[in-house]
């Protein structure tokens, strides 16, 4: 009976914890007010300055390849990129979700030119949180 009950509770366990990963684990992307996975001060001031300078060789560099973002974004769009970054500082989310269809990078809910399995961004999903 006891054993029944303890693996009945890690069934349990196990299901509720597959429901909610995949949620907390793609919650960053596109939402500037949560830190990603690859956040750190030092990378977050970094991101932040090629933003400003519309810098996009340090942002690629600070990428590194990560993620479908950095197959999308080249040095002729990195410009309307970086002003979407902008808007959503600045809680602009309707304008900067344009600009993200426009660039073909989509939303959360794989709306968008070209997305197969969404974006992360970033992620860039976030990029730099």
């Amino acid at each position: 009976m006891k054993r029944s009950i303890v693996a009945l509770g890690i069934v349990s366990l196990v299901l509720v914890g597959s429901m909610l990963a995949p949620k907390s684990a793609y919650a960053y992307q596109g939402d500037p007010n949560v830190k990603g996975p690859n956040y750190t001060p030092e990378r977050h001031a970094a991101m932040t300055k090629a933003f400003d300078a519309l810098d996009f060789a340090s942002w690629k560099n600070l990428m590194q390849g990560r993620g479908r973002v950095t197959q999308v974004i080249t040095q002729s769009n990195f410009a309307k990129f970086a002003q979407m970054h902008a808007l959503m500082l600045q809680g602009k989310t309707a304008d900067a979700a344009k600009i993200r269809t426009e660039l073909g990078l989509g939303l959360r809910n794989g709306s968008g030119q070209g997305m197969g399995q969404g974006l992360h961004n970033g992620t860039g999903g976030r990029w730099s949180k």
